[in-house]
């Protein structure tokens, strides 16, 4: 592959990394990390912090890289049918959000001097952006396996430093406006409530795009 070809590669993962990042099976998630993070007295310094959700998020989308690796294409063909399963399960749990009944957080530690929970957060923000975008994230795969094994890991690396950083992003700024953050405590229900309604559309569209577009079914 030509040296115009890589950048272009590497270019479409970190594009990729970035839609990751906010793909909305996940990005609901984030209210209740800045929430966890800001109700911290003595919580530990936000870019250790930072770095900590950021780590889990680069050790669990190398793990999925890895398992992609060692299955091939039995894997790659198998992936895509999940795309529906997805969108339903979107669906329901924006309907449990917007009654109350469920909360797009995910529980951390109590001990803010814990950093597990940070990165037991990125994992799972990870997991569960790919598995919203498993066609991009095929797509970052396939390109790099294509690759020489120094470059494939260079487009990997890529694809996921873009969903990794902006966790850390996401801490640092927390940490510069906790009193305005915490201005806005008032509105933490409306804010679940808009949460909710944007899961059940992108399991709608996500229904929409497999079923009718992508032919998965």
């Amino acid at each position: 592959m030509s040296s115009a070809a890589f950048l272009g590669a590497v270019a479409f993962a970190a594009s990729a990394g970035l839609t990751t990042f906010f793909a909305p099976c996940a990005f609901p998630l984030l209210p209740g990390y800045v929430g966890f993070y800001l109700q911290q007295d003595d919580r530990p310094p936000a870019v250790v912090s930072g770095l900590t959700a950021a780590t889990g998020a680069v050790v669990a989308l190398g793990g999925i890289a890895a398992l992609v690796f060692a299955v091939g294409r039995r894997l790659t063909s198998v992936l895509p049918l999940f795309e529906p399963v997805i969108g339903g399960l979107l669906v329901v749990f924006g309907l449990l959000v917007l009654t109350g009944r469920a909360s797009p957080t995910i529980p951390l530690p109590k001990r803010p001097e814990s950093l597990l929970g940070f990165g037991v957060f990125g994992a799972v923000y990870a997991l569960a952006a790919a598995g919203c975008v498993v066609p991009l994230f095929l797509g970052v795969v396939a390109q790099a396996s294509s690759l020489a094994p120094t470059r494939g890991l260079v487009v990997l690396g890529t694809y996921a430093a873009t969903v990794a950083v902006p966790l850390l992003g996401v801490t640092l700024l927390s940490d510069a406006g906790v009193d305005a953050w915490r201005s806005f405590g008032g509105y933490s229900g409306r804010l679940k409530q808009a949460a909710g309604a944007l899961l059940v559309v992108a399991g709608l569209g996500q229904i929409y795009l497999s079923v009718v577009v992508l032919d998965v079914l």
